[in-house]
């Protein structure tokens, strides 16, 4: 028993000092997958652990608040802000040393929703799904052994929208998002 205790405390410390703390913040174009609408841009940030679970594969958790949203096509003023704080587990590949590719789910949790004409706002909250759930898929490259450049597209999964008067309005989160990680170690 104090073998296995030795050995799991081992693993554990092995597991904890292997790990890469980081931050990440950069540029997202999102759309919500209706047919009159179009992208509209916002800003994603937050801090990631990556993980390495073998010698070319890591597991990276997230924790990023996440502006998305879309822009109407019938009327350029009409906009859709959604605040998330997004949760995406992504699965690494290293494919070069520099160059990683990844994928995995991304849970989002509603902070915040509004409706946006010209210089009216109006709050969403009870019009729009408190949670989100996506696939995400992206890649990375490190420029040097800090900094870095990613890339990430995120397919919604669920429909944005709560359910009127007994019918699902269809739209869902899709989300392009581009910028730059900072490891620590």
């Amino acid at each position: 028993m104090k073998k296995l205790l030795l050995g799991l405390a081992f693993i554990g410390g092995s597991f904890t000092f292997a790990q890469t703390l980081g931050l990440k913040a950069g540029l997202n174009v999102s759309t919500i997958s209706a047919d009159d609408s179009s992208s509209k841009a916002g800003f994603y940030g937050g801090a990631f652990v990556n993980l390495p679970v073998g010698k070319d594969f890591s597991v990276q958790p997230e924790v990023l608040f996440n502006g998305v949203g879309a822009k109407y096509d019938g009327n350029s003023d009409l906009r859709a802000n959604l605040s998330y704080i997004s949760v995406p587990v992504m699965f690494q590949y290293n494919a070069l040393p520099n160059l990683y590719l990844e994928a995995g789910p991304q849970f989002s949790f509603l902070v915040d929703s509004q409706f946006k004409y010209k210089n009216l706002s109006v709050k969403a909250n009870d019009d729009v799904k408190g949670f989100d759930f996506g696939i995400g898929i992206g890649a990375g490259y490190y420029v040097t052994k800090n900094i870095g450049i990613t890339a990430r597209y995120i397919a919604g999964l669920t429909d944005v929208l709560k359910e009127v008067q007994g019918m699902q309005p269809e739209g869902k989160n899709n989300v392009f998002q581009i910028g730059l990680a900072y490891k620590f170690k």
